[in-house]
């Protein structure tokens, strides 16, 4: 019986447990409604003393608890640059600090002090006239665990259903009773601290050179494709050379009035001015060829002729000693 009491102890006391725990997640903001929407900012012109931080989001609370621990009393801040889609969790880059001051406030000389003492850099946020806003309930310490939760995926959705490509960087602010979640549709750089520009711009250089660097490997490996397929095909190369030599020697031992143009009926190509040259100079020397054998024809013409003179005067030679034979033998 007493096992049985004790039972039903234990049991009421988990059962205490679990609607304690239950109730604390329901008070931090477990079912609270997620409003997103698009208006005025939560903040505006605010100047802020921050670090700037590469890593992983979720371990950013360690880092707020330090500036919170500078000075309890103001609100704390965060900008988060990257999205968790496209970059590493542990490249991922943000700030996190305290706001100074708002509107047209200046900062505590004291508290930029202060601040600096610990390595903090101020900054000056812009006043935007739109952005993309949610409420969150800042009840408890677990109201912070679980607004990334319960926010994120909604202004996440929200902004891609609206289709707002400026909408950058995402915005955390802390007050003693809300978190307030806020994502610039305008001025959107000007959110931009310095070490991020930073970064920026340090990556464009890095990626230019890398671009440049595999533009030199490809071309080194296609040269040397290029080089394997050439040693492969030696024999074949070597083969089409030779014969290429013994066409350029067939052709070049051609006259030119050989080579004909197979665009025109007859007529001889157009060649360099060095062809040109030659063909006058061909002809010129044919000319004289002609020339020379018509000299030749005509003295051989001459000769022909004094022979036939000599024959005939022979002929009547002897016609006029046959005619003396025949009167002195009548």
């Amino acid at each position: 019986m007493s096992d049985f009491i004790l039972l039903l102890l234990i049991g009421f006391l988990l059962l205490c447990l679990l609607l304690t725990v239950g109730g604390l997640l329901v008070y931090s903001g477990l079912l609270s409604d997620v409003v997103v929407k698009t208006g005025a900012p939560p903040i505006r012109n605010v100047t802020v003393a921050y670090k700037f931080r590469v890593g992983a989001y979720k371990d950013c609370g360690a880092f707020f608890t330090e500036c919170s621990s500078i000075c309890p009393k103001l609100n704390s801040i965060g900008i988060y640059y990257d999205d968790l889609k496209k970059r590493p969790p542990e490249k991922c880059r943000y700030i996190v600090g305290s706001v100074l001051c708002e509107g047209e406030e200046k900062p505590d000389e004291d508290l930029l002090k202060l601040y600096e003492k610990f390595g903090y850099k101020t900054f000056s946020l812009p006043e935007v006239s739109y952005a993309v806003t949610s409420p969150f309930p800042n009840t408890t310490p677990l109201s912070c665990v679980l607004a990334p939760y319960r926010v994120c995926p909604r202004l996440v959705s929200y902004i891609e259903e609206m289709n707002l490509s400026t909408a950058f960087p995402f915005l955390t602010i802390y007050h003693s009773d809300v978190i307030h979640y806020m994502v610039p549709l305008s001025r959107n750089w000007d959110f931009f601290v310095p070490e991020m520009i930073e970064e920026l711009t340090t990556t464009n250089k890095d990626e230019d050179s890398d671009e440049d660097r595999g533009t030199d490997i490809t071309g080194a490996d296609s040269h040397s494709d290029v080089s394997s397929v050439s040693g492969g095909a030696s024999w074949d190369s070597r083969e089409t050379s030779l014969a290429a030599s013994m066409a350029a020697s067939l052709a070049s031992s051609l006259p030119l009035r050989d080579i004909m143009d197979p665009n025109e009926d007859g007529r001889p190509m157009e060649h360099s001015d060095r062809g040109s040259n030659d063909s006058v100079d061909s002809g010129s020397s044919f000319e004289e060829l002609d020339m020379d054998q018509e000299e030749l024809d005509g003295g051989q013409e001459t000769e022909d002729g004094k022979e036939k003179e000599e024959a005939a005067g022979e002929e009547e030679k002897k016609k006029v000693l046959g005619g003396g034979d025949e009167q002195e033998g009548c």
